[in-house]
């Protein structure tokens, strides 16, 4: 009984110190400056680059999703070292921040749509690179692009927009239980398979990759890009929110430094 409760004492420490690490972290995102801001967000753009070129020169070279959905890990790898940001990254720690008081929603607000818009600005002046660069990608551009501005606004949709941001967001809180950098690596590898493997629905990634199709003269207008993105980026935040954070919410509410009622009272 003893060592069963001090196992039980164990987890609640780590649980309690992940917490505070997450809180922490949040806040200070939360905190930023605005040229901190814009320039962690376009860089973030442009830094998830390497992933997307990766996967169109191995769907172009294999014609097969799932390898170059692998290929696509690279770009998540290359925000982890370089410390980049994406606009889906923001889902668990300044929320977590915002429970526990070290923000306020205009803070919140703020860093999501200051980082989605400076995401797609950076992607976009990368994806112009791409299609110069590389004008045999311009076929896979098109088909690329159209699986996403082309599907209709179904449960479908609905479900893979929801579990790309339950996939970014679970990738977000793998990377922060861990303290061992192979492993924080393995995940984001491990994310974009998912992600770009199985085409889910990504306002950031998915964007990019319609941009480079515009750029490269396909078929795909703005417009149609703003018909799909207007519904992906509260779905995504919807998913990483109500299935990922929302639950560690409720898993940190108990402990003696969440902010409310001490509970043991």
């Amino acid at each position: 009984m003893n060592e069963a409760g001090s196992g039980d004492v164990g987890i609640e420490e780590e649980v309690a110190e992940s917490y505070r690490a997450t809180v922490e972290k949040g806040a200070a995102r939360l905190h930023r400056s605005w040229r901190a801001l814009v320039t962690t967000g376009f860089v973030g753009g442009v830094e998830i680059g390497p992933g997307i070129l990766g996967y169109l020169a191995v769907l172009h070279g294999t014609g097969s999703h799932l390898l170059a959905g692998l290929a696509f890990g690279i770009g998540l790898v290359a925000l982890f070292l370089a410390h980049g940001e994406l606009f889906t990254e923001g889902f668990l720690l300044p929320v977590m921040a915002l429970f526990a008081g070290r923000g306020t929603p205009l803070q919140l607000v703020r860093l999501w749509g200051v980082t989605l818009l400076t995401n797609l600005a950076g992607g976009w002046v990368f994806m112009w690179l791409v299609a110069r660069a590389f004008p045999e990608f311009e076929e896979v551009l098109a088909e690329t692009a159209r699986h996403f501005v082309d599907a209709p606004l179904d449960w479908r949709s609905v479900s893979l927009s929801l579990l790309g941001g339950i996939v970014i967001t679970v990738l977000t809180r793998m990377q922060e239980g861990t303290e061992s950098d192979g492993v924080k690596v393995v995940a984001a590898f491990a994310a974009g398979f998912l992600l770009a493997g199985l085409s889910l629905f990504h306002s950031v990634l998915d964007s990019i990759l319609i941009f480079g199709a515009i750029h490269a003269g396909g078929t795909v207008t703005y417009v149609e890009w703003l018909a799909w993105v207007w519904y992906v980026v509260p779905l995504n935040l919807l998913g990483g929110l109500v299935f990922v954070t929302g639950l560690r919410i409720v898993r940190a509410s108990v402990l003696p430094e969440a902010p409310g009622p001490d509970p043991a009272t």
